[in-house]
């Protein structure tokens, strides 16, 4: 066999980002036929993604996008096994390019992402070289993506970007709407809510806590003809703490949100409402 040069691992190391020994062994492997190289290298990659498929992947990164028209919003979470690799330049590039990619193909669920071409491979293949590459199982877990004609689209992400949310604001854009758009954004990553208001609490959530209300109640001896006002009480707070338009705004806490986009709606002589969002934490 042929020795090696240091130069066409580098040069292999170079075009693939995998290990100098990983490159090595797959020039060894091939002859030195660089391209038999790459090949030999992403078979591994695939085989490493097979292996590790049922293994946990937790920690990664949430990405968004946003066009420049503020029409079109697009909320992504990858995900890795490690936290070195979630903070390592290889994974993040990687998923910052996968949300670059969504936003510009519209790719709206995981499938389609999947099967988008990223360069000149499927973005299901890319995933399993970068697997091979970083020897941690790598998974897109979820897509978000909203889209307005009329209105505006903002989000905010949190340093570290672990927590992100996009928000769709049925508004005629400017420069106010759009920075309370983001302010808008920002309540929902930091309150959680899980629906813009209290109309839309599925009601198998609702039925649910008032189960739970109910035998805290009865557990610490409420007489039951008070049980159903305690339910009601417990309700009402329930749904100020799930429904958007009910939270306190986080910017001032005396406001409640419904309230900041009346006082928006009067200012401006105009309409304004929360069209719908999306929060993703990561690992959730």
């Amino acid at each position: 066999m042929s020795q090696i040069s240091a130069k066409a691992v580098k040069d292999l190391r170079d075009k693939t980002g995998v290990g100098m020994m990983d490159c090595k062994k797959a020039l060894e492997e091939t002859q030195g036929d660089m391209q038999k190289a790459i090949e030999y290298l992403r078979k591994k990659g695939a085989a490493l993604a097979a292996k590790r498929a049922d293994r946990e992947a937790s920690e990664g990164v949430i990405e968004i996008r946003i066009d420049d028209a503020a029409k079109t919003g697009v909320i992504l979470e990858v995900n890795c096994e490690t936290d070195f690799v979630a903070r390592g330049e290889d994974f993040t590039g990687f998923a910052a390019s996968l949300a670059d990619l969504a936003l510009a193909n519209g790719s709206t669920t995981r499938d389609e992402i999947l099967a988008a071409s990223i360069g000149d491979e499927k973005v299901d293949d890319a995933i399993k070289a970068m697997t091979g590459k970083l020897g941690e199982k790598i998974d897109v877990k979820r897509i978000g993506v909203l889209k307005t004609e009329s209105g505006v689209i903002a989000s905010y992400l949190h340093p570290g970007a672990q927590l992100g949310a996009i928000i769709e604001m049925a508004v005629a854009p400017s420069q106010d709407s759009e920075e309370l758009a983001r302010d808008m954004a920002m309540q929902v990553a930091a309150a959680a809510p899980i629906v813009v208001d209290r109309s839309k609490v599925p009601s198998d959530y609702i039925e649910k806590e008032k189960e739970i209300y109910r035998q805290q109640a009865l557990s610490q001896g409420k007489p039951e003809q008070f049980v159903d006002k305690i339910i009601t009480g417990r309700l009402e707070k329930y749904y100020q703490e799930v429904a958007l338009l009910e939270q306190a705004f986080i910017k001032d806490s005396n406001m409640k949100v419904q309230g900041v986009l009346d006082d928006y709606a009067k200012t401006h002589d105009t309409e304004i409402s929360v069209a719908g969002f999306v929060r993703y934490q990561l690992g959730e």
